[in-house]
């Protein structure tokens, strides 16, 4: 199980330092392969390739009303790989999407990561707080 935060900085060819506390559990699990795709939040959300394979599955087996959906996730899904540095590659047009600048935010969220633009997230959560969570607070217990 992933979680926690890291601050990271996207390098001028597009690369972040994958956390060294992730690194070998991805390395075991994954043998460092990774797919980075599209969330409809606007972040990038990253798999290890064994995690990926059943959410794909999950995906193409939406139905028809789900298009859209199946578009935005498997149509933008980019295989990659932590090379010997540490470094994870992120193609411009996933860059782009999400909106990253050199400052981005990597989640851990259980099976999976989320990619956020630093300055995005920040403001994401500010809204999110002042919107309330008082629905998922109902359902749950401190």
């Amino acid at each position: 199980m992933f979680q926690g935060s890291s601050a990271l900085t996207l390098d001028a060819k597009g690369r972040i330092n994958f956390p060294a506390k992730h690194r070998d559990v991805l390395q075991d699990k994954a043998g460092a392969r990774l797919t980075l795709t599209r969330h409809p939040d606007g972040c990038l959300l990253v798999y290890p390739r064994p995690q990926w394979e059943i959410k794909r599955k999950q995906i193409a087996e939406f139905p028809m009303s789900a298009r859209a959906l199946q578009r935005l996730m498997l149509g933008n899904a980019q295989d990659v790989e932590i090379d010997g540095a540490g470094r994870v590659l992120i193609a411009p047009e996933l860059r782009q999407a999400a909106g990253l600048t050199r400052e981005v935010m990597l989640l851990g969220m259980g099976e999976h990561f989320e990619l956020w633009d630093a300055a995005e997230l920040a403001r994401r959560e500010a809204q999110d707080l002042e919107a309330g969570l008082s629905a998922v607070l109902d359902q749950f217990s401190f």
